[in-house]
């Protein structure tokens, strides 16, 4: 990343690149409800909302791993699979700490929220590469928030 591509970055919101209108479930909702609404709409993670605050979070990994593979059936409610260690920034944070936290965290998606607990979006790793206009820097970027290196301490 080029030191104006870093320093741009260090001036955006995240409530400036954040996905708004997030689709999510309650807690009551089963696997299946949630896989389909993976599939219809082209998603790998639903924010779980439950009076209308977020409470967890639920990967298409997790519906594998977490309950597919230790026996749970599609009609199991998706509070048993869901991811409930969140890892979130608030709208007015800035786009490098989202990016930071995804690189130490190890994850792909950082839920922005309302400090009354509410989703006001998600910044997905796709968000992030949206910001950037080399593609050797996006593939790099990438790749050190999916492996875990210290992307702010580059040279």
């Amino acid at each position: 990343m080029t030191e104006a591509e870093r320093s741009a970055m260090s001036r955006l919101h995240c409530s400036e690149i954040m996905t708004k209108n997030v689709r999510t479930a309650a807690s009551s909702a089963t696997l299946r409800d949630v896989a389909a609404m993976m599939r219809e709409g082209d998603m790998g993670a639903v924010p779980i909302v439950d009076d209308g605050k977020l409470v967890g979070i639920v990967t298409d990994r997790d519906i594998v791993v977490r309950a597919i593979s230790e026996g749970k059936t599609p009609d199991t409610f998706v509070s048993e699979a869901m991811t409930t260690e969140l890892f979130t920034v608030s709208p007015g944070d800035y786009v490098f700490e989202a990016v930071r936290l995804m690189g130490d965290r190890q994850v792909r998606r950082i839920p922005v929220v309302n400090p009354d607990g509410s989703l006001a979006g998600i910044i997905a790793m796709a968000d992030v590469a949206l910001e950037m206009e080399d593609e050797r820097e996006i593939a790099e970027t990438l790749e050190e928030i999916s492996s875990g290196a210290a992307f702010w301490q580059r040279n």
